[in-house]
């Protein structure tokens, strides 16, 4: 219990981590490295995303299969469980080389026309060296899964911090001494790599893991194959709709549009950050009121009560954004960067709709109809690429952005809610309703938001910061009367008591070191 509540708590840590080090350490690099190089490092990462998805869904197999041993204590199966990923990773490892040989092969004809002959060069050095990564990590990743099945959270989630902090920290002075884009990859390489031979070694040091290798269980090898089908979905679905967009933008249009999407992008990441961290909370509950035959009425009101919670949170940060969110960027990556505002707006909207619906999601892996909703995001996916290609080369990435604005309202939007309201039975037109409702205060704050800037026509960032205040303090309050129900006011409540307690203790702390 103890390694859960650490692992919880440290993957919060991380989340706070990897907020401030984008905060920090992007406006830094883009500034060193100039927009240009900027938009070639971001599309050879999106490559790197694609040659991720060789995983195959394959990590999240083998921690299911490794707990399940462990829990019945066969250690004979767990050690030729261990032996076949093994080899699966380690074949996987060779076919990433022989896929990055065809990815190099075609770096002349797919970017050719949008990148220079230097950043050509550059990109083919950039893509071997993420090969090597890749066809080397696989191989590697067993041991980070195996340490998540046997539940040592703790050590999983500092190794993943220590490469979130030791990436910039080892960075940054190449970055000022005059190094590019290139150095920067084969930085994350090392660093990954050692972190990497870590859990190797934690393994076999404390875990006392072994491998065993006989003639292969090919009916096993089915059953995980079919378990990781819908995984991997997910995977390719995430991969089109958050990292093609750079790519076809560096085909067609060049460098300077890709770093400009590349920063619309990472704050669409953290949008979404804050909703999934909360969204792993539900499945349990929602699987035991499945288990239970909870009516539609009790979905329903679960799916609203938890709805109208990441409403509050999420038209929050975008209302804040809307109003603050290019003066922000302005000040923070630069003016010529302010296109990603419009990009943001495009796309945050639409993702909205299924991040207050993630009950919705908990439901249908509960009921296992995950399998339509897994249709439905892969034909997203492709009409995203469909309408990107069309609109990237006229629009740049505002085209883009349309393309995956335009995806999510169809997939997500009406055809989702469709489904969840005649097939799963929740009251779709209920749920709607009550969102609607509690936009009122939400487009009262966002007008007075837009009265102030009328008030107060500075941007600076001191300005920026106090406009930013004041917005919350009247968005909160409109909420408090307006669009709060009695379960929000008490959660709001708690929470606030919870702080107070937190800073009373800290206070104490600092007297009694005083002392």
């Amino acid at each position: 219990m103890n390694q859960l509540k650490s692992g919880a708590i440290l993957s919060y840590v991380s989340i706070f981590i990897t907020t401030i080090i984008a905060l920090l350490y992007t406006p830094i690099m883009i500034r060193l490295l100039g927009q240009s190089e900027y938009g070639l490092y971001s599309m050879i990462g999106s490559i790197s995303a694609y040659l991720s998805i060789m995983d195959l869904g394959l990590g999240n197999a083998i921690v299911r299969y490794t707990a399940r041993n462990r829990a019945i204590g066969n250690k004979e199966a767990e050690s030729r469980l261990n032996g076949m990923f093994l080899l699966l990773y380690s074949v996987i490892g060779l076919l990433t080389i022989l896929v990055g040989f065809v990815v190099y092969n075609t770096v002349d004809n797919v970017f050719g026309a949008g990148l220079t002959l230097m950043e050509l060069e550059k990109a083919k050095i950039m893509v071997i060296i993420i090969i090597i990564n890749f066809s080397l990590s696989f191989p590697l990743a067993i041991f980070g899964s195996v340490m998540q099945a046997y539940e040592r959270f703790v050590f999983v989630k500092v190794v993943a911090i220590i490469r979130s902090l030791l990436v910039p920290l080892i960075t940054l002075p190449f970055l000022f001494i005059g190094f590019g884009s290139v150095t920067m990859v084969i930085v994350s390489t090392l660093v990954n790599i050692i972190c990497l031979l870590f859990n190797v070694f934690y393994c076999f040091r404390y875990l006392k893991i072994k491998f065993h290798f006989g003639k292969p269980d090919y009916r096993l090898m089915r059953e995980i194959l079919g378990y990781s089908f819908f995984i991997f979905l997910g995977i390719i679905v995430d991969q089109i709709n958050w990292n093609t967009g750079q790519i076809i933008l560096g085909a067609v249009a060049g460098t300077t549009a890709v770093a400009v999407f590349a920063i619309a992008i990472q704050f669409i990441r953290l949008y979404l950050q804050f909703s999934t961290s909360l969204s792993g909370l539900f499945l349990p509950r929602v699987s035991m009121m499945v288990a239970n035959n909870a009516s539609s009425f009790e979905l329903t009101n679960m799916m609203i009560k938890y709805g109208r919670v990441q409403y509050i949170i999420l038209a929050y940060i975008l209302s804040g954004f809307i109003l603050y969110g290019r003066p922000f960027i302005d000040i923070w990556a630069g003016t010529s960067y302010s296109g990603a505002y419009y990009m943001v707006i495009i796309i945050m909207i639409p993702i909205t709709i299924p991040l207050i619906q993630n009950i919705g999601l908990s439901v249908l892996q509960a009921k296992n109809l995950q399998g339509f909703r897994s249709v439905v995001l892969i034909m997203i996916a492709i009409l995203n690429v469909i309408i990107s290609v069309l609109l990237a080369k006229s629009y740049g990435g505002v085209g883009v952005a349309l393309g995956t604005g335009i995806s999510y309202i169809i997939g997500n939007g009406i055809i989702m809610n469709f489904y969840y309201h005649y097939k799963i039975g929740i009251n779709i037109l209920l749920f709607w309703k009550n969102i609607l409702l509690m936009s009122i205060p939400v487009l009262t704050s966002l007008t007075l938001g837009i009265g102030m800037d009328f008030v107060i026509t500075k941007d600076s960032l001191l300005f920026l910061i106090s406009k930013i205040v004041l917005f919350s303090i009247g968005y909160f309050l409109l909420m408090w009367f307006y669009g709060f129900n009695n379960y929000e006011r008490s959660l709001f409540k708690s929470f606030t008591k919870a702080l107070k307690r937190f800073l009373l203790k800290l206070n104490i702390r600092n007297r009694n070191n005083d002392c």
